[in-house]
């Protein structure tokens, strides 16, 4: 078996090794707990006949683990200079291949098709640069890729905000946005101590699995993901101020948008925060036929 890579002393040395330094920009942050590591794959129900799609492997902590539980793993880095640092740690493992991409500006159907065709389940596991979490998330899951799910390690606050429920203060646009395509569990809180350099903040475990449908059926999919962040522009304000005032042409429409929230049976004083899926579903269904 070999050394794991996630131990304090072997993450320093090969750190000192390459003369690696941290770059802020990319968000950068190892972790040192191999525990952890473990449990984050576990999380992902990976067999020897599934695929694993990595974002980020760093030194190749998380990359190693995945490695030994899946069929083949697939990671993108973004930084040429951890390409020799991996090459060299992954190098016992011969199911591991490297794209040196954006995951943001990559082809990832492409990529599925040419690496993963045959395989049982494909997930995505990774820890997460904090600075891009949220567009990496929509952007898996607008492609409709052909995953099972997404496992990942973010910010908790964002964790909060992915998983939260109707009537909650963290519950938003994103918090439908990610729950329309997935079921959404934050399944593990991890402390800040176990990551070098440490973040200022603490991170979470979520665990998206991806629904067979959507969780509302809508008229227009970009229209219904309007009306939700329109009805949270301003947490505060009532439905109906957000929608005239976040709608395009909302103000001259008002009487049309107080006749579709009459329609949905939504009272036009709730806020954003109140509505369920379905109801926002409802609503945006009526408010389509005087917007599209």
């Amino acid at each position: 078996m070999n050394k794991d890579i996630a131990t304090p002393v072997r993450t320093r040395a090969i750190l000192e090794k390459y003369g690696f330094s941290f770059k802020k920009s990319l968000g950068q942050n190892f972790l040192i707990d191999t525990n952890i590591l473990k449990k984050i794959v576990s999380f992902a129900g990976l067999t020897e006949n599934s695929g694993a799609i990595e974002i980020g492997p760093g030194i190749g902590a998380l990359t190693e683990q995945l490695a030994r539980s899946s069929k083949k793993v697939i990671a993108f880095e973004i930084d040429q200079r951890l390409l020799p640092i991996l090459e060299d740690t992954l190098s016992p493992y011969g199911n591991v291949k490297i794209i040196h991409n954006d995951v943001l500006k990559a082809d990832v159907h492409t990529v599925i098709a040419e690496e993963f065709s045959g395989f049982d389940d494909l997930m995505v596991v990774a820890n997460l640069p904090y600075y891009v979490t949220t567009p990496i998330i929509m952007k898996l899951l607008e492609e409709h890729l052909p995953i099972s799910g997404i496992v990942c390690m973010l910010q908790k606050e964002v964790a909060d905000r992915i998983s939260a429920k109707p009537g909650t203060k963290d519950y938003g646009s994103l918090s439908i946005a990610v729950q329309y395509y997935t079921e959404a569990e934050t399944v593990m809180i991890v402390p800040k101590t176990v990551f070098v350099p440490q973040p200022n903040v603490d991170s979470a475990v979520i665990r998206l699995t991806k629904r067979k449908e959507p969780a509302v059926t809508v008229k227009d999919e970009s229209f219904f993901f309007q009306v939700t962040k329109a009805s949270f522009a301003q947490r505060r304000k009532t439905l109906l101020n957000n929608l005239t005032s976040q709608l395009p042409d909302g103000k001259a429409k008002k009487d049309e948008i107080l006749a579709a929230l009459e329609a949905s049976g939504i009272e036009p004083s709730r806020r954003g925060e109140t509505l369920s899926i379905e109801e926002f579903g409802l609503l945006s269904d009526e408010l389509y036929t005087y917007f599209q």
